[in-house]
């Protein structure tokens, strides 16, 4: 049923038990951050939402624009729950994208009955600590400095060089200064955390956002270089940079997503001692 302002509490619920389930049972979340933080900030405004609940968890699905999140708990998968989820998002949506995270094997059989096209691969890629990191080496005329909190210039130049750096990137591009907000206002922001490589004049020519999860791990959350900079080796001096900041705060693996077909991204995340596990794929479907 889609949700009503009186069934909202029930469904978020029955939302929120399915994402427990699946990250326990598959490792993964899934809802991916932009979703998370849509449900989390304006809740089902402008969103549709799809439940079936049960004993055993059940199922939803969330259509927010063209995107689709359909999620079956693990008890409650084999029984046809995630069929009738998409038939009825389908259905009212028209149209949609629709991740599956962890390229779950019963994501792609939906897809397939669907008429579903599998369009875009994302690659998780991992890094221990452990194995020795080169040192940084910053160019002549850069500065590699933290980003100053509460600093708006410093917010804006992020910004203009992250919708540069992402034009035809259709998530990453999207992100304003509300989007930055939330972030910002995370329990995980640390401001010495998003490395700028600035030049004389203060002007932003690369970034490298890192992020700690837990104590034991780090993410490489987005690394931006401004079309103007490139061809310098900026984009290695900030990863290294980002990624000497989080083995001092102690992390034992460092992971970052990349799309499968960004050759140069992967041939640099490769030197640095990055690797991917089949396992570790989220597949985009679009219909």
């Amino acid at each position: 049923m889609a949700a009503h302002e009186e069934d909202r509490s029930a469904d978020l619920e029955v939302v929120r038990r399915v994402r427990t389930a699946c990250v326990e049972a598959d490792g993964h979340d899934p809802l991916d951050e932009a979703a998370s933080l849509a449900l989390e900030h304006r809740g089902l405004a402008g969103a549709s939402l799809w439940v079936e609940d049960a004993p055993d968890g059940g199922g939803f699905a969330l259509v927010r624009g063209d995107d689709l999140v359909l999620a079956v708990a693990p008890d409650a998968r084999g029984r046809g729950v995630g069929g009738r989820l998409l038939d009825r998002a389908v259905d009212a949506a028209g149209p949609v994208l629709a991740w599956s995270h962890g390229d779950h094997p019963a994501a792609a059989a939906l897809a397939t009955r669907g008429g579903w096209r599998r369009v875009r691969d994302l690659w998780v890629m991992r890094r221990a600590v452990a194995v020795p990191l080169p040192e940084v080496e910053v160019p002549d005329g850069v500065e590699v400095r933290g980003f100053r909190d509460g600093d708006a210039s410093d917010a804006e130049q992020v910004l203009a060089v992250n919708a540069a750096a992402f034009a035809s990137h259709p998530e990453q591009g999207d992100l304003d200064a509300e989007g930055l907000a939330e972030r910002m206002a995370e329990p995980w922001w640390d401001p010495a955390g998003l490395v700028m490589a600035v030049d004389a004049d203060d002007r932003l020519l690369a970034f490298h956002w890192t992020k700690q999860h837990d104590a034991d791990h780090g993410e490489v959350y987005v690394v931006g270089v401004s079309p103007a900079a490139q061809g310098r080796g900026l984009g290695r001096v900030v990863t290294l940079a980002g990624l000497h900041h989080l083995a001092g705060l102690g992390v034992a693996e460092v992971l970052l997503y990349v799309e499968s077909d960004n050759t140069a991204a992967v041939h640099l995340y490769s030197g640095l001692g990055f690797t991917h596990a089949r396992r570790d794929t989220h597949a985009q479907y679009a219909r």
